[in-house]
């Protein structure tokens, strides 16, 4: 199992405006520059963070990107299921329906002891909890307006 990089980028993007003061909007240029995202790439996810409830944006001068949410109710699964749907290893798992063994399959019991392994460890890490440890890894950045 592999990470999609929409999937890093985005959780970068979370991170950085959980580093600011709650509320406070953040332009996606200076998230783009301090976490080497272009701002074309963070097109594509921020719609998808944005319909999932997870941030905001407003438009204007006084424009840019908030969290919707305070950081501590935000997870790490609300964010990789916001850009990629639904945890799931196999397909399978979450729609029985799609193969004809698996009522009998063992290795469906497999993927999906791990498929919740996996969700129940990304609902462990909240945004809170990542933005704390990035502040204390990188002292020399500065995070507020």
């Amino acid at each position: 199992m592999k990470l999609t990089t929409k999937v890093r980028y985005s959780l970068r993007f979370m991170i950085d405006l959980a580093l600011h003061v709650e509320g406070a909007t953040v332009l996606a240029r200076d998230i783009s520059r301090r976490q080497e995202i272009s701002e074309k790439y963070i097109g594509h996810f921020v719609p998808l963070l944005k319909s999932a409830g997870l941030i905001r944006a407003s438009r204007g001068a006084r424009g840019g990107f908030s969290l919707a949410r305070p950081a501590s109710e935000i997870t790490l699964k609300d964010i990789v299921e916001a850009v990629e749907g639904p945890m799931c290893l196999v397909g399978c798992v979450n729609d029985p329906g799609i193969c004809k063994r698996a009522g009998t399959c063992q290795a469906r019991d497999v993927w999906g002891e791990a498929t919740r392994a996996i969700a129940d460890i990304f609902s462990r890490y909240n945004l809170e909890k990542m933005a704390e440890e990035q502040r204390s890894r990188h002292t020399d950045y500065v995070y507020a307006i």
